[in-house]
């Protein structure tokens, strides 16, 4: 049973020991290669991207430790580490969408082979699940939860049946016309996964919706555009770098980004969220209780 319960605070002293160690090293990371990449100090500043977000990974876990007492690091331990390597697979599928939408773009300081890419890239988008997630649970340390009152909703055979085959057709229809439906993108694999995650048991959006918990959308919605807000705040000065190719929304830009385009960052947390209950409930079988982003606790 789910109820409401207030956060707890860090008060040991081996607590005290350890925090600001975590925090000093993640300030550290994120000053030194933040400085790095927009100076383009080659050939250190080829290699920025995972230093620095580790760094941010590192910071925000901590405060999320400060304000409740636990974190995702404190939780898992070693096992923190499978977010980064769920995290990999998650961004070359979008890789591969984009490879039909064509809506963005790399720019790189020198060539490198298909295995040197693959590899570096690979350790770049091994970032995000980490980012989003520890985010999200900061998000939810401040028991905002604007969407306390929204009505339960029961996820019946019926509907979770047609939420997925939805998110297949928009596959369909992003592939046969990706100018047209390119925004689909982002929708698609959240209707494709929310009711793969609740049949397997799992505490998919629809499960905790069935609760009366709307605030893992909230929490999740606001932590992913934090981190899309640094996502693009770094990428704009440094190199490598990615740009945007969106039609119809280039006006507004926020650094590289349309205004329009992080409307996209809101479906794609879901979807981080939701890929890693999948792959957790698949490879052991059991729920994901360190994933904290609901305003309630067990």
């Amino acid at each position: 049973m789910m109820t409401d319960v207030p956060f707890r605070k860090y008060r040991t002293g081996a607590v005290s020991n350890v925090i600001p160690r975590r925090l000093v090293a993640g300030l550290t990371l994120i000053a030194a290669f933040w400085i790095l990449s927009w100076q383009q100090v080659r050939p250190i500043s080829d290699y920025y991207f995972f230093p620095l977000w580790l760094g941010y990974i590192l910071t925000v876990d901590s405060l999320v430790a400060i304000r409740t007492g636990t974190s995702p690091i404190d939780r898992l331990g070693w096992r923190w580490l499978a977010f980064f390597a769920i995290s990999v697979p998650l961004w070359w599928l979008f890789e591969g969408f984009n490879e039909f939408v064509q809506n963005w773009n790399y720019h790189t300081p020198a060539r490198y082979t298909a295995v040197e890419y693959a590899l570096l890239a690979s350790l770049a988008f091994s970032t995000v699940v980490p980012a989003v997630l520890t985010t999200a649970e900061l998000v939810r340390s401040f028991n905002l939860d604007p969407l306390r009152r929204l009505p339960r909703i029961a996820p019946t055979r019926p509907l979770l049946i047609g939420i997925h085959l939805a998110g297949w057709l928009m596959v369909g229809l992003t592939l046969g016309w990706p100018d047209l439906f390119f925004p689909l993108v982002w929708l698609s694999v959240v209707f494709i996964l929310d009711p793969v995650a609740t049949w397997l048991g799992g505490r998919s959006l629809a499960w905790h919706i069935d609760q009366g918990d709307w605030s893992p959308l909230f929490n999740i919605a606001v932590g992913t555009l934090i981190c899309g807000w640094f996502w693009e705040m770094w990428n704009i000065y440094s190199l490598p770098k990615w740009s945007y190719s969106i039609p119809y929304l280039e006006y507004l830009h926020i650094f590289e980004m349309p205004l329009a385009g992080f409307g996209g960052y809101i479906p794609f947390g879901y979807e981080v969220y939701l890929f890693t209950i999948v792959v957790i409930r698949l490879v052991s079988g059991q729920n994901v209780p360190h994933l904290r982003v609901s305003s309630r606790v067990d």
